[in-house]
């Protein structure tokens, strides 16, 4: 029996070098179809899977390695006295090295939508004897990765049993990967166990703490934070991703020009205007003291007027569609400043992952819904309380729960959230409008959750608050109601919710 190393690869990149490389350290050689016929184009000696198993490749190749002579040799316990026997029985030849990588599912799921293809790029064979080498990694090395020949190549005469390990798990690794891709794209059902495809980014310095390690992934069939451009400034730490994803998600909730200024992942300031400089400008007024050292989103493409504003204060990250080069040249002038260039998407359905004490849970992403809402106060509002109601109830739901904005002109005046109670919100947020002298007086309010009591719209008509969207739902909505009629204070409920914990 001679040493044997199975390459049956779809990515070719580098296979030939280390195919070389194990037929110079004595190794024959077992490949299949495409792998085999570039290998002797290339002058390496091979033995194909069909002459060793001496059964043909058979259901238009769907069927290759699925043989006791492959994985029996790639099974075997090597010192199991029975295993031994049964080997010799049936002719079959150990395999100590298997080089295999998978058909290019990723890559055709993002391509199409067209089940027969996709079926027919999930590999079956190649998951397989992966999984067979790296569950016997005490004798059998398996390399998936083609990054990784050459630290095989390289520590080939001192691969031990821990080195072996390594590369079994990360195979395991990238197997439950592509196993989560074909889940994810044949679309996940609730109440089915779940894998959950992430494609790793980079490592960060940190997490939300020093001494909190970090990682960030990607999902690899839908674009978002990982596809963004870089085109300056420090690497994005874990905080800053957190509050670019606020951002992000307001920018595709605005169809019409927005600035959202992020602090710990809640808005401090956002607005709407007739340009970019504009719409900054109106956020920052929200609250200047709190957007010191925050994020801001564009959803246009930053001019040199608003650049050389944005120069003016310090902010960890801007993130807009784009940056006119004027606009890039002032910005690069602060070495630190992280300047990210976004994709403009539409609002898309997915999941939403935290995880908690020895579990997960799971659910959908809140996505835009139609501003819809019944009348249920005597007072009517005006087009513009609309206009402000339907700004002001987009942006409570990025808001931490218990959560209120008060807005006017399309603009937040103040926002309160993270609180226990409710009615401490909307005095949170008049405290801060007070102390930054900013008059609430004509102002709307949003609330994401209902009134439990009636005590937040007397707050509210103490301030002068002209109108007050909320989802309704209480047992007390009467209260509530009687308190908006007894004010004079047009009304609405939404009846959708927009908790954020």
């Amino acid at each position: 029996m001679g040493k044997k190393a199975l390459i049956s690869v779809w990515n070719k990149e580098g296979v030939v070098d280390i195919a070389k490389f194990l037929e110079a350290k004595g190794y024959e050689i077992l490949s299949t179809g495409s792998t085999g016929k570039l290998l002797l184009e290339k002058g390496v000696k091979v033995v194909s899977v069909e002459e060793y198993t001496e059964y043909p490749e058979m259901l238009s190749g769907r069927v290759k390695t699925l043989h006791p002579k492959v994985h029996g040799g790639i099974l075997f316990i090597r010192n199991n006295l029975e295993h031994i026997e049964t080997i010799k029985k049936f002719n079959i030849d150990p395999i100590d090295i298997v080089i295999v990588n998978l058909y290019p599912f990723e890559d055709t799921a993002l391509k199409t939508d067209n089940e027969d293809e996709l079926i027919e790029n999930i590999d079956i064979g190649g998951p397989t004897m992966l999984r067979s080498a790296a569950k016997n990694f005490k004798s059998v090395l398996v390399v998936s990765d083609p990054n990784d020949y050459k630290e095989v190549m390289d520590n080939f005469d001192s691969i031990d049993e821990d080195f072996r390990r390594r590369y079994a798990l990360k195979t395991f690794s990238n197997t439950a990967y592509y196993d989560s891709l074909i889940i994810e794209k044949f679309k996940f059902e609730k109440g089915q166990n779940k894998g959950l495809a992430m494609k790793k980014v980079q490592d960060l310095r940190y997490g939300e703490n020093p001494q909190q390690e970090a990682v960030f992934y990607k999902d690899p069939l839908n674009i978002g934070i990982a596809d963004a451009e870089q085109l300056h400034g420090k690497e994005l730490s874990y905080n800053n991703i957190l509050d670019i994803d606020v951002v992000y998600r307001i920018m595709i909730e605005f169809k019409e020009t927005v600035c959202a200024i992020v602090k710990h992942n809640t808005p401090c300031g956002v607005a709407t205007g007739k340009n970019v400089s504009d719409a900054y400008e109106k956020a920052l007024s929200c609250d200047p003291i709190s957007a010191f050292g925050g994020i801001i989103g564009i959803n246009g493409k930053i001019d040199a007027e608003l650049a050389n504003k944005i120069g003016d204060r310090f902010y960890e990250v801007v993130v807009a569609y784009d940056f006119e080069e004027e606009a890039l040249n002032i910005l690069e002038r602060k070495k630190n400043i992280r300047l990210l260039k976004v994709k403009k998407i539409e609002p898309y359905k997915f999941k939403e992952v935290k995880s908690v004490l020895g579990g997960y849970v799971m659910q959908g992403n809140d996505m835009p819904h139609n501003f819809e809402y019944s009348l249920a106060s005597n007072s009517t509002p005006t087009n513009e309380q609309i206009k402000d109601l339907e700004f002001a109830f987009k942006i409570v739901k990025f808001v931490k729960s218990n959560a209120i904005v008060y807005a006017k002109n399309g603009k937040t005046l103040a926002i309160g959230g993270g609180q226990t109670s409710r009615i401490d919100s909307a005095k949170f947020a008049q405290i801060r409008a007070k102390e930054l002298n900013i008059d609430l007086k004509g102002c709307v309010m949003a609330s994401d959750g209902f009134f439990p009591f009636r005590d937040s719209v007397d707050f509210a008509y103490s301030l002068g608050v002209s109108a007050i969207v909320e989802p309704g739902g209480s047992i007390r909505d009467n209260e509530v109601i009687e308190a908006a009629n007894e004010y004079k204070i047009p009304l609405l409920f939404t009846r959708i919710r927009h908790f954020r914990h």
